[in-house]
């Protein structure tokens, strides 16, 4: 579903944010992205939507070059940054109609959608204010239920869990499970090293741009604790 084939980035400088990184995320995988901040997860991310460009290698989504057909893998991926930047002179039901017209999404599969994930979300009664009115945690919430109307293929978040209450954060991971169990593809950063450990099938711990360490979780891991293993390949490389 998602392939990142030798990706480099430079910043300005010859700083390599992104050093030769090679990943495969399947169908049905939950896969986390793992490293210290500055590691280049962020910027591998950006790379994947589209929102930076790189310097060597390639990024396929279901099989497309977002180099080559950047609208038709947007079509089918949906993003959720670590800090949302919504247009806040829209109200809430506002941004989730223009997110649904982007995506050509019908009247009666929209309206049944944004009622499902509003109401999951306790967002309902907030849709008609003003997203400047609204909290880090519900610009949070907003920025999720924009990415999951459309039904993506493919989910890409950073740091997702940061500003959700534990009630948000466990409906997101069952959202993310449900996905996953359909045929999408998930493929997140965090810092949270013990939801990775309990919900990802698959990790890769990245260091200052390098790949040290991927695969499927409890391989990777042995046994250890992810947070234990995290801290000695982060430390002896």
């Amino acid at each position: 579903m998602l392939k990142i084939d030798k990706l480099s980035k430079s910043y300005k400088g010859g700083k390599k944010a992104v050093d030769n990184l090679s990943l495969n995320i399947d169908k049905g995988d939950i896969y986390g992205f793992i490293g210290h901040n500055g590691a280049g997860k962020t910027t591998t991310i950006k790379c994947i939507t589209g929102i930076l460009d790189f310097n060597e290698g390639d990024i396929f989504i279901d099989g497309m070059s977002v180099k080559e057909n950047p609208i038709g893998c947007k079509k089918i991926m949906a993003y959720i940054p670590d800090n949302p930047d919504l247009y806040e002179n829209m109200t809430g039901i506002q941004y989730l109609s223009f997110i649904s017209d982007i995506f050509s999404i019908s009247k009666t599969v929209r309206e049944r959608n944004i009622e499902s994930y509003s109401n999951a979300f306790e967002l309902t009664k907030n849709l008609g204010d003003l997203i400047s009115s609204y909290s880090h945690g519900m610009k949070q919430k907003l920025a999720i239920i924009s990415a999951l109307i459309h039904d993506p293929k493919i989910l890409i978040l950073d740091e997702p869990f940061v500003g959700l209450d534990p009630k948000a954060a466990h409906i997101l991971k069952e959202y993310m499970k449900e996905m996953c169990e359909k045929g999408s593809a998930i493929f997140f950063s965090t810092h949270v090293l013990e939801v990775a450990e309990k919900l990802c099938n698959k990790i890769a711990i990245i260091k200052s741009g390098k790949l040290i360490a991927s695969g499927e979780t409890q391989m990777v891991i042995g046994d250890s604790s992810l947070e234990q293993l995290f801290l000695e390949v982060t430390e002896n490389e």
